[in-house]
């Protein structure tokens, strides 16, 4: 596989990184949103791009691939910012790629484009842990539509979104469909709740939401392998997310290193102390390499590819992700574990990362299954 960039990666990657400068002061990253600074972060991501980044010119994005959203993400992680980005244009935005009819596109991809709208998908339920195919969400159908009913955990800003991409079984026994659905149409709970990282998730509730039937994406019981394509890009996301987080972390381990002084001479003398920042790096690199690897094997399509290098950059990210987050909090002390450290935000950021779209034993698994 080729890594190198070339001269228009380069060129996005330093235009999100100073955007992140702009709109992420260092001494804020990791704090709690307001409602007011989320909007307004959204529209200046908007404003770069970034929204439609994966959309085709046509519906008001810039055709971007999978290689520039890992950078993109990558800056972003360094930030501890982008909110939705992630559920609404990476995962939501694939899937309605995928499944959407070009008339179903037009409706909603330009205005996500644009910000006027954000998606999130509607996809676990109780007792499903990391299987999602197990939806015991109910679609019956009725005369002009469907009628919804069930519940979902854990839909990622689902609190903020204005359309909820639902999975659900028409029939009892048959394959997942997905059903775009207002989030404000009558029948719909939304219980909103703050995440371990500071972010926001919800659970939603469907009690008899009628949807009419153009709001059917793609066949009915044919959505299961665009949505696996849309989870490993955005667990591909979430890998390259977790590089830039873990580059900050190495960075502001080893400035405080170098300041904080003991016995009179700073800690970035005392060799146990070095070794430890070198594991770090070497993790780092890995970890990028990793990355790489998962956003390639997305760009190139082969989905048992995909679902095997994708699975090996999670299980790394997870457990490496992990690994360094609390060496990063035990050199820096009993300061690395308050709310003005920002060691602290990196480190609940990479273990939110380690359980998303499943940890490392589920990956493990499914690697497993891929393989044989």
């Amino acid at each position: 596989m080729d890594f190198s960039l070339n001269d228009d990666h380069l060129a996005l990657r330093d235009a999100v990184r100073r955007f992140c400068d702009g709109e992420y002061p260092a001494e804020q990253r990791g704090n709690t949103e307001t409602r007011e600074q989320s909007l307004k972060r959204w529209r200046a991501m908007a404003e770069l791009g970034l929204l439609g980044l994966l959309f085709d010119a046509d519906m008001g994005g810039t055709g971007q691939g999978a290689v520039e959203l890992m950078l993109v993400a990558q800056e972003l992680g360094r930030a501890l910012g982008g909110g939705a980005f992630v559920a609404s244009t990476v995962m939501a935005g694939d899937l309605l790629r995928r499944l959407a009819s070009q008339a179903q596109q037009r409706q909603w991809l330009p205005a996500m484009a644009e910000s006027r709208i954000q998606a999130a998908v509607a996809l676990y339920e109780d007792g499903m842990r990391y299987d999602w195919q197990r939806v015991g969400t109910q679609a019956t159908e009725t005369l002009g539509g469907y009628v919804l009913e069930g519940r979902k955990r854990l839909v990622l800003h689902g609190d903020s979104a204005d359309l909820l991409l639902v999975v659900a079984r028409v029939d009892q026994d048959g394959a997942p469909s997905v059903f775009a659905v207002d989030a404000s149409a009558p029948g719909v709970q939304v219980q909103g709740f703050d995440t371990l990282d500071g972010r926001r998730a919800a659970h939603v509730r469907f009690e008899r939401v009628r949807v009419g039937a153009d709001r059917l994406l793609g066949a009915r019981g044919a959505a299961g392998d665009a949505i696996e394509a849309a989870l490993d890009a955005a667990t591909a996301a979430l890998c390259a997310e977790s590089v830039g987080a873990v580059e900050a972390l190495l960075a502001h381990t080893a400035l405080h290193l170098r300041t904080r002084r003991q016995f009179g001479a700073p800690l970035a003398k005392f060799q146990v102390l070095q070794h430890r920042v070198a594991d770090m790096a070497i993790g780092l690199e890995q970890l990028k390499s990793m990355a790489c690897a998962a956003a390639m094997a997305v760009e190139a399509g082969d989905p048992a590819q995909r679902r095997r290098l994708v699975s090996a950059a999670k299980v790394f990210a997870s457990q490496q992700g992990r690994q360094i987050a609390l060496a990063a909090i035990q050199m820096h002390g009993a300061m690395g574990m308050t709310d003005e450290c920002r060691v602290g935000h990196y480190a609940k950021r990479l273990l939110v990362i380690g359980q998303l779209f499943g940890d490392a034993a589920w990956h493990l698994r499914r690697m497993s299954a891929a393989s044989g």
